[in-house]
């Protein structure tokens, strides 16, 4: 039985790893300035949903939560962290795509933000 979840873990994160040099491929053909190209050709929000996050509140941010490396297991977080590293998401730029309740950015070592998006009226 652990052979058979190691394989499948190894199998999802070679999936995920096509899948981000895939996107990267497809930044190539988009615009410069296109954001909505990048949203598209984001990944599932489920490979960030495993994550373990902690809520926070800040008087500029208003509600949102953090995942820290050292409270997340290694095969889940590294490969949400390198699709947001090499998506460059920070703060003004966040990572999200159709369908996602939630924006991802990096700020800091080892942590991964994301807030609720809002309701589109």
């Amino acid at each position: 039985m652990e052979k058979q979840i190691e394989f499948l873990v190894k199998l999802r994160d070679a999936s995920q790893m096509m899948a981000e040099a895939a996107n990267e491929y497809l930044e190539t053909f988009a615009p410069a300035t296109g954001k909505e190209d990048k949203q598209t050709a984001a990944v599932q929000e489920i490979t960030f949903a495993t994550l373990r996050f902690e809520a926070q509140q800040g008087a500029k941010l208003g509600e949102y939560e953090i995942a820290y490396k050292s409270a997340n297991l290694e095969d889940k977080w590294r490969p949400a962290y390198n699709i947001l590293h090499n998506s460059n998401a920070t703060i003004k730029d966040r990572y999200h795509g159709e369908g996602y309740q939630y924006s991802y950015w990096l700020y800091g070592e080892d942590r991964i933000y994301r807030q609720k998006l809002k309701p589109k009226p």
